[in-house]
């Protein structure tokens, strides 16, 4: 239960409407435990002399009673309950936000379907304590002492005898509780598993059928729907003897107040109209207890929740903008001009990088200076470090060991926000999103022109493409752009990198899918586009990289060679063992 205490700042934000939620539950209340006097003194009243003008306004006093109690209760919900949406979308603003600050070892150790799951099913059960649950709560509480306290002043020893079976009703909500937040614990983690798999049937589906795995995929899925259905059938279980159990226990007191009762009534000791009061009272307190074991469940419920919830929350932000260089005016104006002056030429110091629950080194003492406006070209075998060596550069990974300077200055000490704004990446497995052509071309910048997009779109060589589409740049490009070949989403990304007019480029294996004869003329576009700029190229492709300024071998994580395309061929090394395979590939194909 404790998790829950985290949600008392979002709760101070919305006290004032809090307090006049409570209040309205206190004043419906009252009105609703005039009922029961009311009517027991109808009852007396009837019993010593009949008078239909009495018995009118009995009724409408009863009446106004439950509409005035009706009314504070509808005002409680129009509160309360609007309290627990506003802080839910505080929640999901604040989650969404934090993920978004994450580095990326956190996506790569969590499913997707954890996060989702957290977003939504977790998230909802934290709002139901939030509203249903405070709500009941103080109901519950304020309609438990009042009841009480009215049928003590009733007759305080048959109070006493009705209150026995109340400690079995605690013993028993708090044991089946205790069952239920186990149980529902292992629903959620079973339903994060479910909606993962889901995502990755949908992401993969050509995947799928390409292997014709349908039928597999189908019994699979099925078998966990089946493991969360039995999952959810034993909370089921466990969750259906607290209702039964909540009235048996009352039933037992309601027996003893028609035993005792009707003794004291027979005897003249109690009015029959009393008697009629304190059984509704005891009818009325009937909701408490059960709303009070609901109340637990919706609590345990949302402590589990909130536990999975705060994971996420909890996890602090691998990379983030240094305390250093805000330590002053003189620094933070410095920052502010920092972007003016961002040109783009690169230093690795020797930088080391490790990845986390890994003890080999997948960069080792990389030393490199980049100038400013030339091209250098990165090449290796697969899993030598070229990519992770590139996402150095916009901090998407810290180094361990060493640093890297931009213009001369650390790449810790420039705000994230100035560093990636001048820096676009073109990764590996390139993502669109289901949208159209344009709105992906145009994710990185706001307010662009059609001119803009245009012009990028002709040096990435997408633009004869989206001429031949339905409808042009407007065009829905589907799940993760999966209306268009791989060539199709590598020129749209390189259009979506250009488009923010970069200081420095990353093309990480950004051609690789694209012809030759196409890759050549967007090379040609980008050395113009890129002039006085900085570009890095990794690729498998002699062809693509023999015409940068510098390039690098990555060997294991270090530097094997370094130089020019002809200066590498003279080494013999394995540049030029590459070169030499992949120029016996091409007269081979032109057999």
């Amino acid at each position: 239960m404790k998790s829950l205490l985290r949600l008392l700042p979002y709760l101070k934000r919305y006290k004032k409407t809090l307090a006049l939620g409570f209040f309205a539950i206190v004043v419906s209340n009252v009105f609703w435990l005039v009922t029961p006097f009311i009517v027991g003194k109808s009852v007396d009243t009837l019993k010593s002399n009949f008078d239909s003008g009495k018995l009118f306004q009995y009724g409408a006093l009863v009446t106004g009673s439950m509409l005035l109690s009706g009314y504070f209760s509808y005002l409680t919900r129009q509160t309360i309950i609007v309290i627990s949406r506003k802080i839910e979308f505080d929640l999901r603003n604040d989650f969404i936000s934090h993920i978004q600050k994450l580095p990326l070892q956190h996506f790569q150790n969590t499913p997707t379907g954890d996060l989702m799951s957290y977003a939504t099913n977790d998230l909802n059960a934290i709002r139901n304590v939030l509203g249903p649950g405070i709500m009941y709560t103080s109901d519950t509480i304020t309609g438990f002492l009042m009841i009480i306290s009215m049928m003590l002043s009733l007759d305080w020893k048959l109070t006493m005898f009705t209150l026995i079976p109340l400690p079995l009703i605690s013993f028993a909500v708090y044991a089946l509780g205790k069952k239920v937040h186990h149980l529902f614990d292992e629903v959620q983690e079973h339903y994060s598993k479910l909606t993962t798999r889901v995502q990755e049937s949908l992401s993969g589906i050509r995947v799928v059928r390409g292997f014709v795995r349908e039928e597999y995929e189908k019994n699979l899925f099925n078998k966990m729907s089946w493991e969360y259905l039995e999952k959810n059938m034993k909370l089921a279980r466990v969750q259906s003897w607290m209702w039964p159990l909540m009235f048996m226990l009352t039933g037992i007191s309601i027996v003893i107040v028609i035993l005792f009762g009707g003794k004291n009534v027979i005897a003249g000791t109690m009015s029959l109209g009393t008697m009629t009061q304190f059984i509704m009272y005891l009818g009325m307190l009937i909701w408490p207890m059960i709303a009070f074991g609901w109340v637990v469940n919706i609590f345990q419920r949302g402590a589990a929740s909130m536990m999975r919830f705060c994971k996420v929350l909890d996890t602090v932000p691998g990379i983030r903008n240094e305390e250093l260089g805000m330590k002053n005016e003189e620094n933070k104006l410095r920052l502010a001009n920092y972007e003016l002056r961002f040109e783009g030429s690169i230093e690795f110091r020797n930088v080391s990088f490790t990845h986390n629950n890994k003890t080999e080194s997948v960069l080792k003492n990389i030393n490199l200076k980049i100038e400013k406006g030339t091209t250098l070209a990165i090449v290796g075998r697969t899993g030598c470090g070229k990519t992770t060596l590139v996402n150095q550069i916009p901090r998407l990974y810290d180094v361990n060991e060493g640093e890297i300077l931009i213009d001369g200055n650390n790449v810790k000490e420039i705000p994230l926000e100035i560093l990636r704004r001048n820096i676009a990446v073109v990764p590996q497995e390139t993502f669109l999103f289901s949208s159209t052509v344009k709105k992906n071309i145009t994710f990185g910048v706001d307010g662009s022109s059609m001119e803009e997009v245009v012009r990028v779109a002709e040096i990435s060589r997408i633009a004869k493409d989206v001429e031949d589409f339905p409808n042009k740049y407007e065009t829905l490009v589907g799940e993760r752009g999966i209306t268009l070949s791989g060539g199709q989403k590598q020129r749209t990304s390189i259009a979506r990198a250009l488009m923010t007019n970069p200081k420095i480029l990353i093309l990480d294996d950004a051609l690789s899918a694209v012809d030759t004869h196409t890759e050549e003329e967007i090379l040609q576009g980008l050395k113009t586009f890129m002039k006085e700029r900085t570009s890095i190229i990794i690729s498998h492709r002699i062809s693509t990289v023999k015409d940068a300024d510098m390039i690098i071998v990555l060997d294991d994580g270090e530097i094997a060679e370094q130089g020019t395309h002809d200066e590498l061929i003279l080494l013999e090394g394995i540049y030029a063992e590459l070169n030499e395979k992949q120029m016996l590939e091409k007269e081979l194909e032109a057999i």
